[in-house]
């Protein structure tokens, strides 16, 4: 599965320099350009704040997500079909080399170790909030008091996380917190967020990040842990899709579409192209396209039109083939592509609105 370029976005420093490193190790100081003005003479938005709230929006909605991959597996190995179930959260997320190098082997200890308290795996739940928390810090001049008290209790309560807290027994209701603790912090935002380019920019962020792990979700269970033809329309097969819509949030929305009855075509059809369930990659594109169609047309930013070139090609490719035809062509192949065309959606939005010289 291919990674994405999801660098944390800035990170506050005492000096007032800004460092921003992302999951592939890359690092950049930021200086002066940070200064720059989205709308020059106009209603402005410093780039450093877009970028930060662009990354804000992705680190919670991926703690969340995380959450839910992690809830989902264990379900899955819970119900006596573990073949390879953990290795294939790091084998999704693309961190093989680096948790090789801490874990000899795969199970639910180590993953889960890596994933919620591992501060050194730069896609692990504490040093994603610990990002989220510093990309807020730089935003305190824009966020609400609620969004930064919400967001500094939910950082204290996860560095205070330890072994215990993440036995098995207690791993289903730690993912639980952990995504109520993100729901909660999206109400927060909801409610309190000025509707400005920074509005859309968090919004660009969070679709992004959500239409991405969607396709991680679905790679779990369809590439890797039901490998053998005759599990397929078992009732170990039918109770994995199941889980993986309760994963999602998706189960009663499916369940509106497809009152009896469930196959993994239908299962990956819903959670990629309809555009009516909220965590739907045909939704989560159109949402980032309607977010940047808005700074370009509502806030005279024209270079939005390169993403939204790009998105209109993605948007393209979803809606001129039914699942059927996905299926055809190889489920995993299709996932990996829109990887792909995230990973250069996110350099395209970068270099338009915070790298280099504004177009807009």
């Amino acid at each position: 599965m291919a990674q994405d370029s999801t660098g944390p976005g800035p990170r506050a420093q005492e000096a007032g320099a800004q460092e921003a490193e992302d999951g592939n190790g890359r690092g950049a100081v930021m200086g002066a350009q940070e200064q720059r003005e989205l709308v020059p003479g106009g209603a402005t938005l410093l780039c450093r704040y877009a970028e930060a709230l662009f990354w804000l929006a992705r680190y919670m909605e991926r703690i969340e997500n995380l959450a839910r991959i992690l809830d989902v597996t264990d379900t899955f190995t819970r119900s006596g079909t573990d073949t390879g179930a953990w290795r294939s959260v790091v084998q999704i997320n693309s961190d093989e080399a680096r948790f090789d190098a801490a874990h000899p082997v795969a199970n639910a200890a180590s993953v889960v170790t890596f994933y919620v308290l591992d501060r050194d795996n730069p896609n692990s739940i504490a040093a994603s909030i610990f990002q989220a928390r510093e990309n807020a810090r730089t935003l305190r001049p824009l966020i609400s008091t609620e969004m930064w008290a919400q967001i500094n209790m939910f950082y204290n309560r996860v560095r205070q996380l330890g072994p215990d807290d993440i036995a098995a027994s207690r791993l289903s209701g730690l993912c639980a917190w952990l995504k109520e603790a993100c729901q909660l912090h999206t109400g927060i935002t909801e409610g309190t967020f000025f509707r400005d380019q920074g509005w859309a920019f968090y919004s660009i962020g969070k679709y992004m990040e959500r239409g991405d792990q969607t396709t991680r979700l679905l790679d779990i269970k369809y590439h890797t842990l039901l490998p053998s033809i005759d599990d397929v329309g078992s009732p170990v097969d039918l109770s994995q899709w199941n889980s993986v819509l309760r994963a999602a949030a998706g189960y009663h929305a499916f369940r509106r579409i497809y009152p009896r009855g469930m196959s993994a075509s239908s299962v990956a059809g819903f959670l990629l192209l309809n555009t009516s369930f909220a965590r739907s990659l045909a939704l989560c594109a159109w949402l980032m396209q309607f977010h940047l169609a808005q700074l370009r047309a509502g806030y005279g930013l024209r270079s939005a039109s390169g993403p939204l070139e790009r998105l209109d090609g993605l948007r393209g490719s979803l809606a001129e083939r039914d699942i059927r035809q996905v299926i055809a062509g190889g489920l995993h192949e299709f996932l990996d592509g829109v990887q792909q065309e995230l990973s250069l959606l996110y350099a395209d939005i970068a270099a338009a609105f915070w790298e280099g010289t504004p177009r807009g």
